[in-house]
């Protein structure tokens, strides 16, 4: 990226927030904070009204508002990819909040990118897995909970549990919401329990956000990620293929924690990391007679004790 680009990209960035860190700006440009501190003296020189200084940050004056921004055509067709997703992955509400704020920044798009729009707009679609069918609830309560995060309000809800049909109202403090296969997630405080808890959002039957303020300080969203990821545990699975037969396994790999593959001769060596060796060995029986283990030692016997057990319901039928 020339400077110039750099330059307009940094003045970008200072609109869409209130205070930019000079490493931010270093991280995402991949530039030395020496270069960043001369590209902010280079855009106030210019006559831009930047307060802030290095070691603190800088923000734009209130009130400075920039020329309307123009976007390429790739950002115009990563937005309306973004669009079908978010009808796809969330609920009502929010699917229309965005169609709302794309149909705002469609209103400044040259001619050229309105028609790229309209052009591509029936050449992407999101489809649902046929293996995993799930039908979304119309409210997941998603912008209430962001709203109830950046005001720091308690919740009051009312929770359906997965194991049951057991109801439970309680009393939490939100502190991200994240989304996992079909199912969004929301972790939160819970004062029931004393503790943190993931609430699956789908299974919130009310949710009132209260006037009372959230007053204990949360650890990030991202340290709960972070710690769901280290506990669960994975075994790495190696198994040898023919390499013919590769191509029928489509996106069933991937589900199965698909990590690499390497010519073996006339077969294939591929590398799993599995959290259920139970769930492989069942995927395993699906080729398994063009195929062999060779780790976890294990996953063999888990195999030989599924066939036997076929084996025998087949005997007991012909009998």
């Amino acid at each position: 990226m020339n400077r110039i680009d750099r330059l307009s990209a940094i003045l970008i960035q200072l609109q869409s927030k209130r205070l930019v860190k000079a490493q931010h700006i270093a991280d995402k440009f991949s530039i030395s904070l020496r270069t960043v501190y001369r590209d902010m003296h280079a855009l106030q020189e210019s006559g831009v009204p930047i307060i802030g200084e290095a070691g603190t940050g800088y923000s734009l004056m209130e009130g400075y508002k920039l020329p309307p921004v123009m976007f390429t055509q790739d950002e115009t067709s990563a937005l309306l990819t973004a669009a079908k997703l978010m009808q796809s992955k969330t609920d009502k509400r929010s699917a229309q909040h965005y169609n709302a704020a794309l149909d705002k920044i469609k209103a400044v798009l040259r001619f050229a990118e309105k028609d790229h729009i309209e052009e591509i707009d029936e050449h992407v679609a999101v489809m649902e897995h046929p293996a995993f069918q799930y039908e979304r609830p119309e409210e997941l309560y998603l912008q209430p909970i962001l709203k109830a995060i950046a005001s720091k309000n308690v919740v009051d809800i009312t929770y359906k549990a997965l194991d049951g049909d057991k109801i439970t109202c309680r009393k939490i403090e939100p502190v991200g919401i994240y989304n996992l296969g079909n199912y969004w997630h929301l972790i939160a405080f819970c004062r029931m329990r004393n503790d943190y808890r993931n609430f699956r959002t789908d299974r919130i039957e009310k949710f009132v956000c209260t006037d009372e303020t959230v007053l204990k300080i949360h650890p990030p969203l991202q340290q709960f990620i972070n710690k769901m990821s280290a506990q669960r545990e994975v075994i790495r699975v190696i198994i040898e293929v023919r390499a013919d037969i590769i191509k029928y396994f489509g996106e069933q790999k991937y589900y199965n924690g698909f990590v690499k593959e390497e010519d073996a001769g006339n077969s294939k060596r591929l590398t799993f990391l599995t959290g259920s060796l139970t769930g492989f060995a069942r995927w395993f029986m699906l080729f398994g007679d063009h195929a062999k283990i060779i780790e976890p030692f294990e996953l063999n016997d888990m195999v030989a004790q599924i066939a036997e057990n076929i084996l025998k319901k087949i005997e007991m039928v012909n009998l």
